[in-house]
């Protein structure tokens, strides 16, 4: 009889764990940095990137609610993203403005929106040819990203700003032109996806060492 109850006393902690384990106890034990990121995010954020951060704020802002960009950039980009902005664009640093503990706030925040696990298949070698790149870019990014990247206000990023090209890697600029943002008018360009532009990898690695080539100019 004993050994009945030590084995019933056994499973019910077993399965007190299991519950525990897929409840949101833990998953949500960042709730607090949430609620205050989100206060943070309302308060300076949502003019620009929208009530859902997808960029449908009265002014222009890029949507930061999206599973791409969100799957492409760590929490460290998205920190600096935020602290350093972007000098000359609709995007200020907002380092000066938030103390540390809001900028992480606000951090966890964004990364809330994160709700996939998306794997990308990125060259292990990012290296090709600039000059070629230069002209796939002429031909499929300028419209929107304007001469040599400069950018456009609710057209296209600034691809050539040093605040971008320093905070952001060359596998992150590759999977940004190959996968898109979906719901967004950045499409995808890699060769098989559901996009208008069907281009190589290497299509796609030459035109991100042109953009890469541009932070030598600056």
């Amino acid at each position: 009889m004993k050994k009945i109850l030590i084995g019933f006393y056994i499973l019910v902690i077993i399965g007190i764990i299991v519950c525990i384990s897929n409840s949101n106890i833990f998953t949500k034990k960042n709730s607090q940095a949430i609620v205050a990121g989100e206060k943070v995010y309302n308060k300076n954020c949502l003019v620009c990137h929208g009530a859902a951060g997808k960029g449908e704020g009265k002014k222009a802002g890029t949507a930061l609610n999206n599973q791409n960009f969100l799957n492409s950039v760590t929490d460290k980009n998205l920190y600096n993203y935020i602290k350093y902005g972007r000098e000359g664009t609709g995007m200020p640093a907002y380092g000066p403005r938030l103390s540390e503990n809001e900028l992480k706030n606000l951090v966890v925040y964004i990364r809330n929106w994160q709700t996939e696990d998306i794997q990308f298949k990125v060259p292990e070698t990012i290296t090709g040819n600039p000059a070629y790149g230069k002209k796939l870019y002429h031909l499929y990014c300028q419209n929107c990203h304007m001469e040599a990247g400069a950018g456009m206000l609710r057209m296209g990023t600034a691809l050539s700003h040093p605040q971008y090209l320093k905070f952001t890697t060359d596998e992150q600029i590759w999977i940004s032109i190959a996968y898109g943002r979906e719901e967004t008018r950045m499409g995808p360009s890699l060769k098989g996806l559901d996009g208008v532009r069907q281009l190589k990898k290497q299509d796609i690695t030459d035109i991100v060492m042109y953009i890469r080539s541009l932070e030598e100019k600056k």
